[in-house]
């Protein structure tokens, strides 16, 4: 029976609708990088965390509500090789003065954009592709800023931005640049910002929130810093039993964009087993090229993936899986161990995260002795968790960075304790 793209988004609550599908080996061709964005001379010599340069931003890709927004570029690792990397960002400071003590730190980590430069939400302005998605979280971060008086330090991730093709949904390589922006915003600022940090994101950046709190005792251990609770909206999840079926969807579908996207992911994480030119038919091949100069919104378009029937025009019938399903699967954040709280908050009315698999994410994290809230918000869709939760999200925020215990706050999300009330 032919597997329809309503199927398939019922049968596999992806996190993000991440489908997939690479080009191959060619090396990507971007738009030219910025000055900014080139990667300087003294990366060899830099250490983790060093910020290698930097300016003040302005325009649309700066936060209102900041009281300064600095663009930076700073040392990294890439997730293969360990070899230095730099990565871009921005850092927002609060108005004012710090508390004795510093702002404490929100690390957001984005949603999907896209894998081409110009999609980085340092980057944003006016009219590009990625501009809707970019400004999506704003109001939150601008809350946190304004209201809360902490800081936010935004990362691009590795290879969005700058050099390199960004390895979408890699949660190991989005981690290091979330927690590698924490090391940078101290560095930049010696003494005004808290030890205390949170690592919050959305959809992809949901994800990649949950890697980061995997990944912070190891990658951060001895800088001194303290990473309190781990937020993720909608996180991206069960990428494994997605793609499987996202192949054998019969129609044309604006959703075929993530193809690309995933298998990006999939080849920067095992370059030598996921052999797209292996993998893939011609016809997929050659459009593959597309993710290196679209953004998310541009893959969607009929004169790219969203023309694109995938069954039977996807995979080659020769197509080695195994390594490819390994690294699909090894994106998944239900494996992770964490040690600090968890908060996943989901949508209920969400068509590309479904709720259901967002349960089974944290049903895996305690399983794994994570202590995890699951907060279900009945009227919201997969952008209006942003918005819907802001009341609830501030009250967790505050108890994790040391505020008194939140009194009942006045929300129609909520905390959910059975599986049946997070469904539809």
């Amino acid at each position: 029976m032919p597997v329809s793209r309503r199927c398939v988004a019922s049968l596999v609550s992806l996190s993000v609708l991440v489908f997939a599908c690479n080009r191959g080996p060619p090396q990507p061709q971007q738009d030219e990088l910025p000055p900014f964005y080139r990667t300087p001379d003294s990366l060899p010599t830099s250490s983790q965390g060093d910020v290698l340069r930097h300016e003040p931003l302005t325009g649309l890709a700066a936060l209102e509500q900041a009281g300064s927004n600095v663009r930076v570029l700073y040392r990294s690792d890439a997730v293969k090789g360990d070899r230095p990397i730099a990565v871009s960002g921005i850092i927002a400071l609060p108005k004012g003065e710090p508390p004795e003590g510093g702002w404490p730190v929100i690390a957001w980590a984005h949603g999907t954009v896209g894998v081409a430069d110009k999609c980085a939400p340092s980057r944003d302005v006016l009219g590009a592709s990625a501009h809707w998605y970019n400004q999506a979280p704003q109001r939150l971060l601008n809350y946190f800023l304004g209201e809360m008086k902490w800081a936010v330090v935004m990362t691009d991730y590795e290879g969005l931005g700058t050099e390199g093709r960004h390895p979408y949904l890699l949660g190991r390589s989005q981690a290091r640049g979330v927690l590698d922006s924490v090391l940078a915003a101290h560095k930049l600022y010696p003494g005004k910002l808290s030890k205390k940090y949170a690592v919050v994101g959305h959809s992809q950046g949901g994800q990649a929130a949950l890697f980061s709190a995997a990944e912070a005792p190891e990658r951060l251990r001895g800088k001194d810093l303290e990473l309190v609770g781990a937020l993720a909206y909608a996180p991206a999840s069960a990428m494994h039993l997605t793609f499987p079926l996202a192949v054998q969807v019969t129609e044309a579908s604006p959703d075929a964009a993530f193809i690309p996207l995933f298998l990006a992911g999939a080849e920067g994480g095992d370059p030598d087993g996921v052999k797209l030119e292996q993998l893939l038919k011609p016809q997929a091949l050659r459009l593959y090229a597309d993710v290196d100069t679209k953004c998310r919104t541009e893959l969607s378009l009929t004169d790219s993936w969203g023309s694109f029937i995938p069954k039977g025009n996807v995979m080659s019938e020769t197509a080695n899986w195994p390594p490819l399903l390994a690294q699909l699967r090894a994106m998944h954040p239900g494996y992770l161990s964490i040690g600090v709280p968890v908060r996943l908050v989901q949508g209920r009315l969400d068509a590309r995260v479904n709720p259901a698999q967002t349960w089974v994410v944290r049903n895996e994290l305690i399983a794994r002795q994570a202590s995890v809230e699951y907060v279900g918000c009945p009227v919201a869709d997969h952008f209006g968790v942003l918005g819907d939760d802001i009341p609830g999200t501030v009250a967790w925020l505050t108890q994790r960075f040391g505020g008194s215990a939140p009194p009942d706050v006045l929300s129609s999300c909520q905390v959910l304790t059975a599986l049946s009330s997070a469904t539809p």
